[in-house]
């Protein structure tokens, strides 16, 4: 598959890495320009290329950033990327310390919703529970029972297939999780969040899920 990541963070640059090695075309790109990915193409077997680059040859787009970059992005998607592409929303909102407070989402609105907004398009939220080493050593066969899954959200059920089987590829259990308005049950403090749970642990704690639990974790980040 064509597959574009825009944004090199440790989520960015590791997923470059694990579908490169898979046989698929990845590009990737960030803000700073082509130049600044010399050294993670290099290591990843990605292609290093301009953000409009990056939007324009995707078939499925990981969108890899911090929320305050979104919002700069709604051009870039509008203009290159095809109208058929899947947009894979791996972002967590970190209010108060990587992030500026985002008054609809402090007031409710489920973040990936606040995503789509930005983006003008619908998006598929996934890989937002799985943290940047499990990401690059988690990986596991079929019937590992260790083999970490994944909650894949969104409207779009083919959509959701794809991320699904891109997830398999890497070595990790994706499942659909329901659509994006329920997508707060994967959020950052959340029973599924960062703990690599397997499949049936994994779809137990998304129905323990309550939505005070990313309230109180960013709290607890905002200390």
């Amino acid at each position: 598959m064509d597959i574009s990541i825009i944004g090199s963070g440790s989520i960015g640059g590791t997923l470059a890495g694990q579908l490169a090695r898979r046989g698929h075309t990845v590009r990737i790109a960030n803000s700073r320009g082509p130049a600044s990915l010399t050294q993670l193409a290099d290591r990843t077997g990605a292609t290093a290329v301009e953000t409009t680059e990056a939007a324009e040859r995707a078939s499925v787009l990981f969108v890899c950033v911090p929320m305050g970059a979104l919002p700069g992005l709604g051009a870039t998607v509008d203009e290159h990327l095809p109208a058929d592409a899947v947009i894979v929303d791996t972002s967590n909102y970190v209010p108060g310390l990587r992030d500026q407070h985002i008054a609809t989402i402090d007031d409710g609105l489920v973040e990936s919703r606040w995503v789509a907004q930005q983006l003008g398009r619908p998006v598929i939220k996934a890989l937002n529970t799985v943290g940047a080493t499990s990401l690059s050593s988690g990986g596991r066969p079929h019937g590992d029972p260790l083999r970490i899954a994944a909650p894949v959200s969104g409207a779009d059920p083919v959509a959701k297939q794809t991320v699904i089987a891109l997830l398999d590829e890497i070595g990790f259990d994706g499942f659909d999780a329901g659509d994006l308005e329920s997508s707060w049950r994967q959020g950052p403090g959340t029973p599924v969040y960062t703990t690599d749970l397997p499949l049936d642990q994994a779809r137990r704690a998304l129905d323990k899920a309550v939505r005070r639990d990313t309230t109180a974790w960013r709290e607890h980040m905002a200390r």
